[in-house]
C-alpha cells in the first residue's frame, strides 16, 4: 500500500536524486554551452576547426562530422545540430538541387550530434544515469577516464559514418566553400568566458590527476559566470530543467526499485541466473536501442539502466553468474552498453531532436534517414559491443 511504501521509501532520498552530483554536472555543462553561445565562443571555434579541412567536398563533410561531434560531447545535441545546420543552411543551397551530396551533408548532422554525445560523461544524459550506477558497485569512472574509453570509440565510428554517408550520398559538385560569420563579442566577459571554458574542461579531463569531482569542478562555470553577470535569470531559462528532471525521475525511480524491494522480485521472477552471460549483455542493448528509436534516449536509459542495474547485482551475488558474466566483460559491460545502444538510436525522425531538426530542412526523406539509421546503429553496436567485451575480458574496463 502507499502507507507501506512511505515507511519504506523516505521522501528525503527521493528529493536527495534532484540534488545528485550527476544532476549538478549537467548543469555545469548546461551553464558552459548557454556562456558560449550568448557570447559567439561556439561560432568561433567552429569556423576555426572547419579551416583545415580545406574546400573538397568530401573532407568539408568530414569537417562537419567532425566538429559537430567535437562540440556535442560538450554541449546539448540539440543546441549543437541546431548550429551546425545554420552554418549549413547557405552551403546546401549553393550545391546542385540534383546532387545527393546535401542529403548526406544534411545527415551528417544528426548522426554526429547522436554519436559525439557519446564522448563524455555530460555529452548526453544516459551517460551520467549509466555513470550514476556504476558509482555503488566501485565501477565508477571519472571524466577523463570515460574520454580515454569512450573517446577512440566516438572517432572510430564518427570516420565509419562519414565513410557510409560519401558511399551512400556522393557529391555532384567536388569543391565547397564555406563562409561562416564570426559574431563572437569584445571585452572582458567574453575573455572570462573562454577562461572559464577551457579551465573547466582542462580540470575535467584531469581530474583524477588532480583530485578533484567532476560534480565540483561543474560548480566552477556556475559560481563565476552568476558572480560576474555573464549568466542573467533570463538566461537560466534556457536550461534543459525538464531532461534535468527526467534524470533526477530515473534516479528516483531506481531508489524506489530498490527500497521497496520489487527490483529484488523482478530479478527473482525471471531466472537471469541460468542464462548465458553475454545473451543478458546483447538482449539489453537491442531492446534498449529498439526503445532508443521511438521515445527519448534520456527516458530510455532512466527506464532501463535502474532495472539492469538490479539484474547486475543479482547476477553478481550467485558465484556462477559472477564469473560467467566476468567472462565477458562485467557490470560495466552490460551498464555502459545501454548508454551506447541508447545514443545511436537515429533511424527516425522523432529518434532525436537532432533528427528532428535535419529533417525540417526539407532535404531528407525519412526512407534516407532510416538507411542510414539502421547501417550506422547496427555498426555502432557491433564495434561499441565489441570493444566492451574485450577490454572487459582483459579486465580494462
Amino acid at each position: 500500500t502507499a502507507e507501506q511504501l512511505g515507511t519504506i521509501i523516505k521522501y528525503q532520498d527521493i528529493l536527495h536524486c534532484f540534488a545528485d552530483p550527476i544532476i549538478m554536472l549537467f548543469i555545469g555543462g548546461f551553464m558552459l554551452a548557454i556562456a558560449a553561445t550568448k557570447y559567439g565562443l561556439d561560432a568561433k571555434i567552429a569556423k576555426v576547426l572547419l579551416k583545415p579541412f580545406g574546400t573538397q567536398s568530401r573532407f568539408v563533410l568530414l569537417g562537419f562530422i567532425v566538429v559537430t561531434g567535437l562540440f556535442s560531447a560538450f554541449i546539448s545535441n540539440t543546441a549543437t545540430a541546431a548550429m551546425m545546420l545554420a552554418f549549413l543552411a547557405p552551403v546546401l543551397k549553393a550545391l546542385p538541387a540534383d546532387g545527393k551530396g546535401k542529403i548526406g551533408l544534411a545527415l551528417s548532422i544528426p548522426v554526429a550530434a547522436n554519436i559525439g554525445g557519446m564522448a563524455t560523461p555530460i555529452g548526453t544524459p544516459p551517460n551520467g544515469i549509466v555513470l550514476k550506477y556504476l558509482e555503488p558497485m566501485g565501477l565508477g569512472m571519472g571524466f577523463g577516464e570515460w574520454i580515454a574509453f569512450m573517446g577512440p570509440i566516438t572517432i572510430a565510428l564518427l570516420l565509419i559514418s562519414w565513410v557510409i554517408l560519401l558511399w551512400l550520398f556522393p557529391f555532384k559538385q567536388k569543391t565547397i566553400v564555406l563562409d561562416i560569420p564570426d559574431n563572437s563579442q569584445k571585452g572582458w566577459r567574453t575573455t572570462l568566458v573562454y577562461i572559464t571554458f577551457f579551465a573547466t574542461i582542462i580540470m575535467w579531463l584531469f581530474d583524477k590527476n588532480l583530485g578533484l569531482k567532476t560534480n565540483a569542478v561543474a560548480m566552477l562555470p556556475v559560481a563565476v559566470f552568476c558572480a560576474t553577470g555573464i549568466i542573467t535569470k533570463r538566461d537560466l531559462e534556457q536550461i534543459s530543467w525538464s531532461v534535468l528532471w527526467m534524470v533526477a525521475g530515473g534516479f528516483a525511480l531506481g531508489v524506489a526499485l530498490n527500497k521497496s524491494g520489487l527490483a529484488a522480485n523482478v530479478v527473482a521472477a525471471i531466472p537471469f541466473n541460468t542464462w548465458p552471460p553475454l545473451l543478458v549483455i546483447i538482449g539489453s542493448g537491442l531492446l534498449c536501442y529498439a526503445m532508443a528509436n521511438f521515445i527519448s534516449h534520456t527516458a530510455t536509459a532512466a527506464l532501463l539502466v535502474p532495472i539492469l542495474a538490479a539484474v547486475a547485482v543479482g547476477l553478481m551475488n550467485d558465484p556462477v553468474s559472477a564469473e560467467a558474466l566476468g567472462s565477458v566483460g562485467g557490470v560495466a559491460t552490460l551498464l555502459v552498453g545501454v548508454a551506447i545502444a541508447s545514443s545511436v538510436g537515429m533511424v527516425l525522425p522523432i529518434s532525436t531532436p537532432p533528427n528532428a531538426l535535419a529533417y525540417a530542412t526539407g532535404l531528407i526523406e525519412q526512407k534516407n534517414m532510416v538507411k542510414v539509421g539502421l547501417i550506422v546503429g547496427a555498426v555502432s553496436l557491433l564495434l561499441g559491443y565489441a570493444v566492451l567485451i574485450v577490454l572487459g575480458t582483459n579486465g580494462l574496463l
